[in-house]
């Protein structure tokens, strides 16, 4: 199975979005998304009944999502700028939202457990809370070793902020994830 595109090492978003289950007309939010590439699988996903909340602390990437978003006539994306470290920093209204996605975010916070915080904050009883994050050991591409935390640091953070795991997530050979639920 191929699970990476490119040297570029992006993760098959359409293949990982679609293992969800997620359905159309749900909220959706995509904590640091980046340059929008999950954003977009996303908001296919929950089609024009639903909503995608692309988030992310830097406006470039909101406005190339926003861009993306444009081009490729999807009109059910909201762009906010947030700091994911600040409880409520999102500006999400409590119990808002069916799932929530941090993909490759963790590692670039010394506040793991605060985003992890706000996630569950924002999502709904029985929500989901996707965790992606580069696996300790495997070497190669990605961040340095000492930014990456192994996957019973990350299950164990999840559990403190009310988080319980549903499932573990089959990524690739430079990843693990989790679905949790709340």
């Amino acid at each position: 199975m191929a699970e990476l595109r490119s040297a570029g090492a992006f993760l098959d978003a359409q293949r990982v979005v679609s293992s969800l289950g997620i359905s159309q007309g749900q909220q959706v939010a995509d904590f640091g998304c980046g340059s929008g590439y999950f954003t977009m699988e996303l908001a296919k996903a929950v089609g024009s009944g639903g909503v995608v909340n692309a988030v992310d602390v830097m406006q470039e990437p909101l406005e190339a999502v926003h861009a993306k978003a444009e081009a490729a006539g999807l009109k059910n994306i909201q762009m906010i700028r947030a700091d994911l470290e600040v409880l409520g920093g999102t500006k999400l209204p409590d119990g808002s939202q069916d799932w929530v996605l941090l993909k490759n975010v963790l590692f670039q916070s010394q506040k793991k457990e605060a985003m992890l915080g706000e996630a569950a904050r924002v999502a709904k009883a029985g929500g989901r809370v996707v965790v992606i994050e580069w696996k300790k050991g495997a070497g190669g591409i990605g961040p340095p070793e000492p930014l990456r935390s192994d996957e019973a640091t990350i299950e164990q953070m999840a559990h403190a902020s009310g988080l319980r795991t549903e499932r573990p997530l089959s990524v690739d050979s430079s990843h693990f994830g989790f679905v949790f639920i709340k």
